[in-house]
């Protein structure tokens, strides 16, 4: 038995990195009769079978686990948005934000394209919330030296609104990317988007990523009851001021003595920020009306 990293999925196989080689896998029945998948990213112990093949036996414990991209121990979500065409809706970026910290996965902001518009408004939000934030340009390279640093030795998904620049910043990390996911496209004979096919890819400074779809596919999967129950806690300005209320079930929204109220009002915590989290609540308050319902 030997262990390693799925590091593709595609029509039933895995490829399994060993260390020593990448053996093509099959997985257990086991795993389907579980409900349970291997997901590029899983460390996994396989059996070789010889001729580069082997089979999955098991899922070595996960750090996290995301529904869309289908990928597992992600260290961070690089979140990318914009002020120029197409501007990024904030509530966007604040409701993967919310979702990464669930899953102790770290977030970076990028805001690209700021050769044509800084984005001062976005990065005063971010930064003022304690998210790492560069402002970049994947036409002038602006920002790209600071980027490498930070995804340098760990495995990062790249996701944005359609049309925000992912593949633009990844080309220019690393201009063999663009051939490599080519190179996928032709092999699948469709366009790479439209496809359900994940791997990842290592940039030669050292990042390994996915380029992942767009915010659009953070699909209702991923708002779940312990994200209800969590939500305040995954607003990381919220943080200190959690427990300090007047009431011990305050849900920060209107009630009087909320000390993020207060916070708000103080300017402490952004106002756009607070509204995310007003419209997440809302999102997420039919969920275990639903699922009581459900199981009644």
């Amino acid at each position: 038995m030997a262990e390693g990293r799925i590091q593709k999925a595609l029509s039933g196989f895995y490829y399994v990195d060993i260390g020593t080689e990448i053996l093509t896998c099959r997985a257990r029945g086991k795993f389907r009769k579980d409900g349970q998948s291997p997901l590029v990213g899983d460390r996994v112990a396989v059996r070789e079978l010889g001729n580069g093949e082997g089979f999955v036996e098991a899922i070595l414990p996960r750090k996290n686990a995301f529904t869309r991209p289908a990928v597992a121990n992600i260290d961070q979500l690089v979140v990318i948005g914009s002020a120029a065409i197409p501007q990024t809706d904030p509530f966007l970026i604040d409701r993967v934000a919310a979702i990464a910290a669930l899953k102790y996965c770290q977030v970076i902001i990028l805001l690209n394209k700021c050769d044509l518009d800084p984005a001062d408004e976005l990065y005063n939000i971010y930064t003022a919330a304690g998210f790492q934030t560069l402002r970049i340009s994947a036409e002038t390279g602006e920002g790209l030296e600071e980027l490498k640093p930070l995804i340098a030795g760990k495995v990062s998904a790249f996701t944005g609104n359609s049309g925000v620049g992912k593949s633009s910043i990844l080309n220019a990390l690393d201009p063999e990317f663009h051939l490599k996911t080519g190179e996928v496209s032709t092999a699948l004979g469709r366009g790479r988007h439209t496809t359900r096919h994940v791997e990842l890819f290592r940039l030669s400074c050292g990042a390994e990523v996915v380029d992942s779809p767009g915010f659009s596919s953070f699909e209702t999967e991923e708002l779940n009851l312990e994200l209800k129950r969590r939500l305040p806690e995954t607003f990381r300005e919220f943080q200190p001021y959690l427990g300090q209320c007047r009431f011990l079930d305050c849900s920060h929204t209107k009630e009087k003595g909320c000390a993020v109220l207060a916070a708000l009002k103080a300017g402490t915590i952004q106002p756009s920020r607070h509204q995310s989290y007003l419209r997440l609540y809302e999102e997420l308050k039919p969920l275990q009306e639903w699922q009581e319902k459900q199981t009644k």
